[in-house]
């Protein structure tokens, strides 16, 4: 029963770290504001961002980086479903786009950190 026991919490164990993508930014832009995890508002200022996103082409460069997002054709292959917001007021998360790479990250504290 012991060595049972002991398997099943190394079973749970690897599920939990093998999941590779649980943070990375894929990312599927849903059309409807009750299917998003989150709303977001794109805003043309850096200084105001929680968040400086670069969009990658490649899947690959969004594994392991919630601030470089690469964009899904289906929502059940995203990590996280947003919804564009119109009004700064109405967002969860102020996003702000860069042409670099080496900008991606978060800039300020937001409840949604660590869950895109």
């Amino acid at each position: 029963m012991d060595k049972f026991c002991n398997f099943i919490i190394l079973l749970l164990f690897i599920s939990l770290f093998s999941s590779g993508n649980l943070f990375s930014g894929q990312i599927y832009l849903t059309e409807y504001k009750s299917d998003a995890d989150a709303n977001i508002y794109i805003t043309k200022y850096k200084s105001d961002a929680h968040i400086i996103v670069y969009i990658s082409e490649y899947k690959s460069d969004a594994s392991g980086n919630e601030a470089i997002w690469y964009y899904t054709k289906y929502k059940s292959d995203a990590d996280a479903k947003l919804y564009v917001t119109e009004y700064k007021s109405d967002s969860d998360i102020i996003v702000y786009f860069s042409l670099y790479k080496s900008d991606a990250g978060w800039k300020r504290d937001n409840k949604f950190q660590g869950k895109l």
